[in-house]
């Protein structure tokens, strides 16, 4: 009798299954290691957008004062949440090698997305073993949003992540995912108290290095523990771990972290933003969400059905209670559902259903890929975008290097709207904080200033008045400036602002 050829053979399929699989996730590895690599000329070129010049001021302020740093707007002696463990390591990286914050913010770019690229890989492997899986997660974290761009610290999104890759929120993010893994395989197979006081000092690090980010990692935590059902032997570990975290937090010198829950105000009007659009904005979430429909009929406890559960209530009661900075929780009932889509390809139970899921997530990444595909312009330029793609891009800001010549590190600069977020990046001060600054007791009065001080009726005595209170030593204003003694002009930037030198 003629034996098998050896494909044919049990011990054939066996050894073909391997090669098989290898190229069934070759596609979707493919697509990711793309994305990431697109972010790296991203990184290049640091497009300036939201909150960057808040950002480079805190490491500004950090590089020439490591213990007293004051306001990193103002010239204050206040503390700021802002003030992380993060940005004191940037801080501390600028101060000993003299470089640029802008070089500081690049290499904390990267740090940012191999933590995120890591700990998404580290996460989706205690979710599935396929090998497509971490590729399939990453896609739908960055791809499966909606049809209307949203670009907002935390939000990963492929375009909002070019313009906030430098971000403390993306280090947040990334060193949650790996918070998230670590906590899954601690539960499975855990060991010393060693390992659960080091989870505890972890999410407190979350929480002082992006607060909103923190929220989310502590709801994706607590749905761990939920899903896992620990022995009853495991809890004083785990209260052991939480008890340290909070420790860290009442101990963290720069600021009080606990007194920011009665923050409120400009805070909620700012993020009513985030359920505007909701539909248009989200949508291809909605994949996800029928994946998470599967999960929870297999499982009432499956980790990414209670994660998605409690961000969802987060940010329901959010929006009733107009409480709208909790919509900042939002991608706590996002990353859940994107990694449900993704691992319906490879859990999706018979083949034929699996299949049916793949067509069905490719058709959403192909739609969001088109969504955000404006993001190449941060690649290439946007000259070099076709128009359709060139009508999806999202302008960054333009800086104002120009006026670094002139103004020093400490001088105070009369300035409003946009420039006030920018021009501390440089080191210098602003009358009134660009950002909310919620341990500056005199905002309101320093924010009444300058509106009065570009009030075209206010008297040019009281204008005056105004430089001399806060030691204003430039203004920055248009070509037509408020009649006021003693300004001179020194440089005029590309948008027809002017600077004016303010006389002794």
């Amino acid at each position: 009798m003629r034996a098998a050829p050896p494909e044919a053979s049990p011990a054939g399929r066996a050894a073909r299954r391997p090669s098989d699989a290898a190229r069934r996730s070759l596609a979707p590895r493919a697509a990711a290691a793309l994305l990431l690599a697109l972010l790296i000329p991203v990184i290049v070129r640091l497009p300036w957008a939201g909150d960057l010049g808040m950002h480079a001021a805190t490491i500004e302020r950090l590089r020439h004062s490591l213990l007293h740093p004051g306001n990193p707007l103002v010239d204050a002696d206040s503390p700021s949440p802002y003030y992380s463990p993060w940005m004191l390591l940037l801080g501390s990286l600028a101060r000993a090698s003299d470089w640029s914050v802008f070089v500081v913010l690049r290499l904390a770019a990267l740090t940012g997305l191999a933590l995120l690229v890591t700990g998404v890989w580290r996460y989706a492997r205690t979710l599935s073993a396929h090998r497509a899986a971490p590729a399939l997660a990453a896609l739908s974290l960055v791809l499966l949003w909606g049809t209307v761009l949203i670009n907002w610290s935390g939000f990963i999104g492929l375009n909002s992540l070019a313009l906030t890759v430098s971000y403390p929120s993306v280090f947040a993010l990334g060193l949650a995912f790996h918070l998230w893994a670590s906590l899954t395989r601690a539960l499975r197979a855990p060991n010393g108290r060693g390992e659960w006081l080091g989870l505890g000092a972890l999410w407190a690090v979350i929480l002082l290095c992006h607060q909103f980010t923190g929220v989310v990692a502590t709801l994706g935590a607590l749905a761990t523990v939920i899903a896992t059902r620990p022995p009853r032997g495991m809890w004083p570990r785990l209260a052991a771990g939480a008890a340290l975290g909070l420790l860290v937090l009442w101990l963290w010198p720069y600021y009080d972290f606990f007194a920011l829950f009665s923050a409120g105000g400009d805070l909620e009007e700012v993020h009513r933003a985030l359920y505007e659009h909701f539909a248009a904005r989200y949508w291809l979430v909605l994949l996800g969400v029928a994946a998470l429909a599967t999960r929870w009929r297999r499982d009432h406890r499956d980790p990414l059905v209670v994660f998605f559960l409690l961000g969802a209530l987060v940010c329901a009661a959010g929006f009733v209670s107009g409480h709208y900075a909790w919509g900042r929780a939002l991608p706590a009932a996002l990353i859940p559902a994107q990694l449900a889509a993704a691992l319906a390809v490879v859990q999706g139970g018979r083949r034929a259903v699996r299949i049916r899921w793949a067509w069905a997530l490719a058709a959403a990444f192909a739609v969001g890929a088109w969504t955000q595909a404006g993001m190449l312009g941060y690649v290439v330029g946007r000259a070099a975008l076709p128009g359709a793609l060139a009508a999806r891009y999202t302008q960054p800001w333009a800086g104002y290097h120009w006026i670094t010549p002139h103004v020093r590190y400490g001088d105070v600069v009369m300035a409003r709207d946009f420039a006030s977020q920018l021009i501390p990046a440089y080191g210098a001060y602003t009358v009134a904080p660009g950002y909310p600054e919620f341990f500056l007791p005199d905002t309101a009065r320093r924010e009444e200033a300058v509106q009065r001080y570009y009030t075209r009726a206010t008297p040019p005595s009281v204008r005056g008045d105004i430089l001399r209170r806060y030691d204003v030593r430039w203004v920055l204003d248009g070509t037509r400036p408020m009649r006021s003694r003693g300004l001179r002009p020194v440089a005029r930037g590309p948008g027809g602002e002017v600077l004016y030198a303010v006389a002794p």
